[in-house]
Order: C-alpha cells, then sequence, then structure tokens
C-alpha cells in the first residue's frame, strides 16, 4: 500500500468520524430542542384544560357553561404562557450562544413609572385608573404589547413548538423508521443457513434499517441550523431588533447634550464673573490711578511716583488673575505638551504625594484630553479633602481604542456619587463622550475610581513613562 492510498484512506477515516461526531451532536440538540419546546407548549394547555374542566363542573347547572370554560381556559392559558414567555426565550438564547456563539439581543424599553395625580387617580403612562393595582397590569399588559422584544418573544413561545415538531418530526420519523424496519422489513423465508435467501434478505434489511437511521444521523445538524435561523429572525428579527436600543440610545444622547450645554453654559457664567470680578475691576481700578497720576504729575510727584507703583502692582496682579482664567479654561502644559504631562504637573501640585504612570500612543484628541485632565484633576482635589489618604497613584493608558484612567488612593473608602456633585459632574463630562465612570470603593479603603473614554488616535508610535511626584 503506498503513502498516499494510506493518507486517503486516514483522510476519509477522519471525515467519517467527524461527520458521525456532527450527527450525534445534531441528535442531542434536538433532544434539547424538544425538551426546552415541551413545557412552552404543553403547560399552557393544559393550565387551559384544567381550567376548563373545573368551570364545567362547578357551573354545570348555569345555561352558558362553555362560553364561561372557554373563558376560563383562556385565562389559564394565558397566565400560564406568559409566566413562560421570558423563561422560553431565554433558553433559546443561551442555547444558540452556547451552541454556535451567537448572541441575540435582548434589550427591553423602560416601563412608565405609576404617577399618581391630587384626585387620587394613577396614571400609566397611557390612561388613568382609580385602583393601583389596576393600572399595574394594565401598564404591563399595554408595555408587553408594545414593546418589540417582548412582543418577539411571545411569538417564539407560538414558534417554538410548531418549528421544533417540523424540523425534529422528519429526524425522529426516519431514526423510528431504520429501527422498525430491520426486525420488520420484508424477507425470504425459502431456505437456512448462512447462505440461505433468507439470511441475505436480513442482512438486506438490517443494512437499509441502517442507512434509513444514517440519514437521520446526518440530517439531523441541518435540522439544528434550521431551528437556529428561525429563532434568530424571530427573536432577533435578522437584528433588526435594536429599536430598543436605539431608544435608550437617543434618549442617553439627549440627556447627555443637555449636560454638555449646561456646562457650556455654567463655564461660560463662570469665566464671565471671574473676569468682571477680578482682571476687569483690577484694569477699571487701573484706568482710574493713572487718571490721578496724570493730574499729580506736576503738583505732586513724590504721591504720583507712589500711585504708579501701584498701578504697575495691580497690573501684574491683572495679568496673573488672566493666566489663572486661561489656564482654568485649557491650561497650557495641555495643549503644548499633552494629557501625560499636564497630570504630572497637577501630580506635583497636589496636596498629597502622588505617582503618575502615563502610557499612550502620541497625541489624544483635544477634548478627550480636556475632558480627562479636569476630571483627574476633580479628582485629585475630591481625595485631597475627603479620604485622608497618604497616597495616589494615577495610571493613564491607552487600550483598544479606549483611553483609561485609573485614581487610586489609600484613604478610607465610602465614595458615593449621590453625597456630593464633583463625582456627578465628572460622571456627566464623561458622557458627553460616551464614556463611563466605575467607583470601587468599600469602608476602610482603598478607593479605585476608573474612567474610561473611546478615542481614536492617529499614530502607533507609543511611549511609556513613569513620574512619581
Amino acid at each position: 500500500m503506498t503513502t498516499e492510498s494510506r493518507t486517503s484512506g486516514m483522510t476519509m477515516r477522519a471525515y467519517g468520524q467527524a461527520v458521525l461526531a456532527a450527527g450525534g451532536q445534531g441528535l442531542a440538540r434536538l433532544a434539547l430542542m424538544v425538551l426546552g419546546a415541551v413545557p412552552g407548549c404543553v403547560l399552557p394547555l393544559g393550565a387551559a384544560w384544567i381550567a376548563a374542566g373545573a368551570t364545567v363542573v362547578i357551573m354545570q347547572e348555569y345555561y352558558p357553561v362553555v362560553l364561561f370554560a372557554l373563558i376560563a381556559a383562556i385565562l389559564a392559558g394565558g397566565l400560564v404562557a406568559g409566566a413562560l414567555v421570558r423563561r422560553t426565550a431565554n433558553r433559546t438564547r443561551r442555547q444558540l450562544e452556547r451552541w454556535f456563539g451567537i448572541r441575540l439581543p435582548a434589550v427591553y424599553q423602560p416601563m412608565p413609572v405609576l404617577e399618581s395625580d391630587e384626585r387620587g387617580h394613577w396614571w400609566t403612562g397611557y390612561s388613568y385608573h382609580r385602583s393601583r393595582t389596576v393600572a399595574k397590569y394594565a401598564q404591563l399588559l399595554h408595555w408587553a404589547f408594545r414593546d418589540r422584544t417582548t412582543r418577539a418573544e411571545m411569538l417564539w413561545l407560538v414558534v417554538n413548538p410548531l418549528v421544533t415538531v417540523a424540523l425534529a418530526g422528519p429526524v425522529a420519523f426516519l431514526l423510528l423508521m431504520g429501527t422498525v424496519y430491520a426486525p420488520t422489513g420484508p424477507r425470504v423465508v425459502d431456505g437456512a443457513g448462512p447462505f440461505s435467501a433468507g439470511m441475505a434478505s436480513t442482512l438486506v434489511n438490517i443494512a437499509v434499517g441502517l442507512g434509513i437511521i444514517g440519514a437521520g444521523v446526518l440530517v439531523a445538524p441541518y435540522a439544528v441550523r434550521g431551528y437556529v435561523e428561525v429563532a434568530r429572525r424571530v427573536l432577533d428579527q435578522d437584528g433588526r431588533a435594536t429599536h430598543a436600543q436605539l431608544t435608550r440610545r437617543v434618549a442617553e444622547l439627549t440627556e447627555t447634550r443637555a449636560d454638555a450645554v449646561g456646562s457650556q453654559a455654567a463655564e461660560l457664567r463662570r469665566i464671565e464673573r471671574d473676569l468682571h470680578d477680578g482682571a476687569q475691576a483690577r484694569l477699571v481700578a487701573i484706568g482710574m490711578t493713572l487718571g490721578t497720576i496724570e493730574h499729580l504729575m506736576d503738583t505732586d510727584p513724590t504721591a504720583a511716583r507712589e500711585l504708579l507703583s501701584e498701578a504697575r502692582q495691580s497690573s501684574a496682579r491683572a495679568l496673573q488673575e488672566l493666566r489663572d482664567l486661561v489656564r482654568g479654561i485649557h491650561p497650557p502644559v495641555l495643549a503644548e505638551r499633552g494629557l501625560g504631562d499636564a497630570v504630572r504637573l497637577l501630580a506635583l501640585d497636589s496636596a498629597l504625594p502622588a505617582e503618575v504612570c502615563v502610557s499612550l500612543p502620541d497625541r489624544l484628541p483635544a477634548p478627550v484630553e480636556a475632558a480627562a485632565y479636569f476630571s483627574v484633576c476633580e479628582l485629585l482635589a475630591n481625595t485631597a479633602k475627603h479620604s485622608k489618604a497618604d497616597q495616589v497613584w494615577v495610571d493613564i493608558l491607552y487600550r483598544a481604542g479606549s483611553l483609561r484612567v485609573t485614581v487610586t488612593d489609600d484613604g478610607v473608602g465610602v465614595a458615593d456619587p449621590a453625597k456630593g456633585t464633583g463625582l456627578r459632574g465628572v460622571e456627566r463630562r464623561l458622557g458627553t463622550f460616551d464614556g463611563v465612570l466605575a467607583i470601587d470603593s468599600t469602608s476602610g479603603g482603598p478607593t479605585t475610581v476608573t474612567l474610561e473614554l473611546p478615542c481614536e488616535l492617529s499614530s502607533p508610535r507609543t511611549s511609556i513613562s513613569f513620574g512619581k511626584a
């Protein structure tokens, strides 16, 4: 036997083993599909049957007993089916993710909050009701039929047993037929012995039965794929079940836009107030002092020189205030040297000893740098004011299209955004850029605050540096 023929034989054997393994896996998954579809079909029908029978027994003396039985069956079956809707859909989602790595999103629209008016009526977001319980269930039903994901799950509760029977039925029929055909197939009864016609017909029946069983095994993986495709189209509707996601995204963007506009307006008011109360007032005073000096130049040169010295000092203070104001708007070191050096300068000016580690690929976009810089500034100020810490660590790195900044201190912990405006302001600032703020702060410390800002960079060059202040 040549090497080529041996290789070909090994390849065919490996292929056969792979086919049998796929078929066995398909059969196992079909069995799980059937077991998963049984509760969603049997339990509602059983509850409806029991409710209808009980109604007939209880109300057999009344004439419209059939009508009452039908109503009871619908109510009981509907309640049981409603309890199984989300459970059945989630089981299917887990199966698809475990089998094929397909993730089907389950994003639900937010349910409106019940509100009570001055008359004591409850507003569901759609209608008024006197009873809170009635309003609650009316809101639940209205929301369930309006939410796209919930409607898809209710449809899947009906489609799941039907598609399972349609796909698993032929496979089960082939397996059963192959199993039955081997002993019951047509055979010749004449003759006896290992080479007789009867034995030959028996072997043929067994071979045909095994072939039918093999056909069922080979078809099983395709039945599973058909099931997956139907589930994906119903539960995810070819990827169009993102309406709730888009609605939530629009709400988030609306909120962050309002926060950004509000923060910008507040910042403009602060700049105007600082200019009016600081540099502008000093410049006006300098102008008045220069006018006085002009009148005293000829009559009292000594007083004029003293006023001139005061005017020079006032101009220096006004210049320093303008520099501080500009630094508060956009620090020059941030514009010239980037986020890493700007944070190192913050660490040098910090009230607590701070270590800064920076790993950044070149420069970040200017708005992202500004948001990260002022967020770190606020966090360092909060740490120095509230944490009772002895040391602060700031880590800045860029990974996978996202800027991550981590500020850690060894203070007393229990940092809570609800207790002040600093952390909430940082969260709103990051929200403008789709950033997130994560806080890990237990009683006794330490406290770790992590900022993440998605951003893109244009240069692949990476610089890693470490600094201690």
